[in-house]
C-alpha cells in the first residue's frame, strides 16, 4: 500500500487497518512456523506496510493537537 493512499485515510481508518494488519501478520507468523507458508517475503512486505500505517497514524495524532492549538 502506497503512503499517499494511507494520507487520505482518517485516524479511524487507519486505527482499524493497523489492526487487521498487526492479526493478518499473526497468521503469517502462524503459518510460517507451521510450513505452510509458501512465501516468507509476504511476512516482510506486511511487516512493512504496518510500519508505514503507523507512521502516518503517528504523523496524523501528531498534527492534531498542533492545529487545534494554532486556531486557539
Amino acid at each position: 500500500m502506497k503512503a499517499a493512499e494511507l494520507k487520505e485515510l482518517s485516524v479511524e481508518e487507519l486505527t482499524r487497518k493497523a489492526a487487521e494488519m498487526r492479526e493478518n501478520i499473526f497468521n503469517l507468523k502462524i503459518r510460517h512456523k507451521a510450513g505452510t507458508l509458501t512465501s516468507t517475503a509476504d511476512l516482510a512486505k506486511n511487516k512493512r506496510d504496518l510500519a508505514r500505517v503507523l507512521t502516518i497514524l503517528t504523523q496524523k495524532q501528531k498534527a492534531k493537537p498542533a492545529a487545534a492549538a494554532a486556531k486557539a
